[in-house]
């Protein structure tokens, strides 16, 4: 019997159990064991409802995998969500979309509207906001050059924002740094410069070491957004209590206390920052002026005409999950439904799209929380398919395979290496390192050494293998297919999504990949 009939027949039979019994729409133990015998990995379960608890199956790698989920504490969620969305409006954490067609930004900023509207975020601020001429020219050219840069910096600020504030208020920090992270990094995460500074607060590896911030194969936490947010909180109140002076706390961020030191002694004591700036390296000099520029922009914003654009999505929509077994974003996304794209946004310190399990570390899933309910409550159903999915891979030899297991396969017309990797199990790279082939090329006759993973099929009968050889006469350069170009942004799985009945593994077959990642511009043949 199969998997949705058996529940179709609980559910049947519970709703007869529940007709005669009016005082309860609990299951009864028995029943409930029934379930549980029928549905493969759900566990943790006490009871099951019809009007509490949904079941639904998703194929997945050919494997039938249930998922449940409990009606209540979804309607909570949507509750919890609308509550957010309503009270967001007034919030000033988030910068209000706005329709922005046939809007000009303005540009015209007169010296005597500049100097009033400093002076009033001076008032506001315990930076010393004071105009300059260098602090209006760069004002300026922002405003000129710069404008759809700005308005795809307020977009991602929708989500960073909320977060940095929370965190800059929980260490007593002025919430006007929230705007040091778009000098930093423009907002991404994994920024990189010149010198290796990394994430979006750009530490450097000894610095984001001394901070918390570890580095891995797999992690790096300076592109965490909460850990490198919290170790930048960490590091200003250290340069504070140094300096007592935020300005200064700035400039020693940028350049190191020892250089602003330095231009303290060579200005001849002076502890202003417009009074030591041109004792400062470079970069540091124009440090200070191009966080203070943005800080005017983003709270002149509307004065201006800029707006968002390209908004992501807000941060009260996602949350995290502790993981206790070592996962793939691709088997995240077969299971979720989602994709590279959106895992690597919100989980940008993977290095790999490969999220660890490490004695003594938390590692944790960022997700939208509409998907955290589904994860939840299938926790055990999804590290199950991953156990799965992990067995599927490639085992060192010779633990499973003794080199008098080698076998000597002799090339046919319509053959190739990819076809040949995913008969016996292997891949191409072991195939072409076993012969020591330089190319894909193959020619017919041509004899391969192969020490296979599917033994049974490598010990074909003679018949079997002319059997093998008359279904597949008619080859792949037979048949017509679709030139697919990659695009940035696309997956494999994506990809997959676009073509039904083609799976990850046919791309792959056919296009002779072996590796997740795809260049923009590949052209993929779609059979």
């Amino acid at each position: 019997m199969d998997l949705m009939k058996t529940i179709t027949i609980i559910l049947l039979f519970f709703g007869a159990i529940t007709a005669k019994a009016q005082d309860t729409n609990l299951v009864k133990d028995t029943l409930n064991l029934t379930v549980k015998d029928s549905i493969k990995n759900l566990s943790d379960i006490s009871y099951f409802s019809i009007d509490t608890l949904k079941i639904d199956t998703t194929l997945i790698d050919g494997q039938n995998i249930a998922f449940i989920d409990y009606k209540e504490a979804s309607e909570f969620d949507k509750k919890w969500m609308s509550s957010w969305e309503n009270n967001i409006v007034d919030s000033t954490l988030i910068i209000q979309p706005q329709d922005t067609a046939g809007k000009i930004v303005v540009t015209d900023l007169s010296t005597e509207v500049l100097k009033a509207r400093l002076e009033d975020l001076n008032s506001k601020t315990p930076f010393d906001v004071a105009y300059n001429p260098s602090l209006e020219k760069i004002i300026k050219h922002y405003l000129k050059n710069r404008p759809q840069t700005l308005a795809n910096l307020m977009g991602r600020a929708q989500y960073y924002f909320p977060m940095f504030e929370k965190y800059l208020d929980q260490f007593d920090i002025p919430l006007e740094i929230k705007y040091l992270a778009i000098v930093e990094s423009a907002l991404k995460p994994t920024a990189k410069s010149r010198v290796g500074a990394k994430g979006l607060w750009q530490f450097m590896y000894g610095t984001g070491k001394e901070y918390g911030l570890n580095v891995s194969s797999y992690v790096d936490e300076r592109s965490d957004p909460i850990k490198s947010t919290i170790a930048a909180c960490k590091f200003l109140n250290n340069l504070y209590r140094i300096f007592n002076d935020w300005d200064l706390a700035l400039a020693a961020y940028n350049s190191g206390p020892g250089n602003v030191n330095k231009a303290i002694r060579r200005s001849g004591g002076y502890k202003n920052y417009w009074n030591i700036r041109h004792h400062l390296p470079r970069e540091t000099a124009g440090y200070l002026p191009a966080f203070y520029a943005t800080y005017y922009i983003f709270e002149y914003a509307k004065e201006h005409q800029l707006y968002p654009q390209n908004e992501l999505m807000p941060n009260f929509q996602v949350d995290t999950i502790a993981i206790k077994r070592q996962l793939t974003f691709e088997q995240i996304n077969k299971v979720l439904e989602t994709d590279d794209e959106l895992l690597e946004f919100l989980n940008p310190q993977y290095k790999l799209n490969i999220i660890p399990v490490v004695k003594n570390r938390a590692y944790t899933l960022t997700i939208p929380k509409y998907l955290v309910g589904k994860f939840v409550s299938n926790e055990q159903q999804i590290y199950a398919y991953a156990e799965a999915d992990d067995a599927k891979r490639e085992k060192p030899f010779p633990k499973y395979f003794e080199t008098n297991d080698k076998i000597r396969y002799r090339v046919r017309s319509g053959d190739y290496l990819g076809k040949i990797a995913n008969r016996y199990g292997v891949s191409v790279s072991q195939i072409k390192r076993w012969n020591g082939l330089r190319n894909n090329n193959l020619r017919v006759g041509q004899r391969l050494t192969i020490y296979p993973r599917k033994p049974v099929a490598a010990r074909q009968s003679s018949s079997a293998k002319k059997s093998t050889k008359s279904k597949t006469s008619s080859t792949k350069s037979n048949k017509k297919y679709t030139t697919y170009v990659v695009k940035k942004g696309d997956s494999l799985w994506l990809i997959s999504q676009k073509f039904p009945k083609v799976s990850v593994n046919q791309i792959k077959n056919w296009n002779n990949i072996w590796s997740n990642n795809l260049k923009p511009g590949t052209k993929l043949k779609i059979y």
